[in-house]
């Protein structure tokens, strides 16, 4: 285990005002074929009873990824999720307190699997969708807005969907998840012709009947995780 360094209070860094930095993260989940955001009831003093992302102030002594996901599981109960970092949120007044940062996380999981349990820190946590949501504290719906255009444009190169199918799916299952992220109707036949040029599904040689019609055949995900773009040649 590497020694934490002492920090270095004679440096000139303490000189300069000190921000607070934040995180707040925006998990999706597909309930009944609608595209949902958890939200919890704030508790604290400042904007207390509103609606927010799930987020808290970091530790000195934690990575940014470590704050989020500590956070995660103590507002909500949720915890084991793969948060990819999204965007940092920086307006001087975002926040009455005082000059906060904020670097916002996203996941796309399946709630079936993961049972939110409000905790002692939230007065409430629970699952709106993305076109019906109660007014949320601080700039929390720019975060929202921005996390919702973001999980839209990785369907063009991620494996963004895993999460929530079976290890093996036909490519009408596959497109329905894809309908319902991005809240339209596709063509069938270009999006399979699309599927097949992201390369990131196979085909198996098993099959499976939907309907009345012939078996169909199942696929699966070359890669059970997301693809950063920084691994997009």
């Amino acid at each position: 285990m590497v020694e934490k360094p002492k920090w270095d209070m004679t440096s000139d860094i303490h000189k300069y005002p000190k921000p607070s930095v934040t995180v707040d993260i925006v998990i999706f989940t597909v309930q009944n074929d609608e595209l949902r955001v958890l939200l919890v009831k704030r508790k604290a003093d400042l904007k207390k009873g509103e609606w927010a992302l799930p987020g808290g102030f970091i530790r000195l002594d934690e990575s940014l990824e470590e704050s989020a996901k500590r956070i995660l599981e103590q507002k909500t109960g949720v915890k084991d999720v793969y948060l990819e970092q999204l965007y940092t949120f920086g307006d001087p007044f975002r926040d009455s307190r005082g000059r906060v940062i904020t670097v916002a996380y996203f996941a796309l999981i399946d709630s079936e699997k993961m049972k939110i349990k409000p905790t002692e820190e939230v007065a409430d946590a629970q699952w709106f969708s993305v076109y019906n949501y109660p007014p949320l504290a601080f700039d929390h719906k720019k975060v929202l807005d921005y996390s919702l255009t973001r999980l839209r444009s990785k369907l063009e190169y991620t494996t963004v969907g895993f999460q929530l199918l079976p290890q093996k799916f036909t490519l009408t299952e596959l497109q329905k998840l894809y309908e319902v992220i991005l809240a339209k109707t596709l063509d069938k036949r270009n999006f399979r012709k699309k599927i097949a040029s992201l390369n990131l599904v196979e085909q198996t040689k098993e099959t499976k009947m939907e309907g009345v019609h012939r078996p169909a055949r199942l696929y699966k995900f070359k890669s059970k995780k997301f693809l950063l773009e920084s691994d997009v040649v």
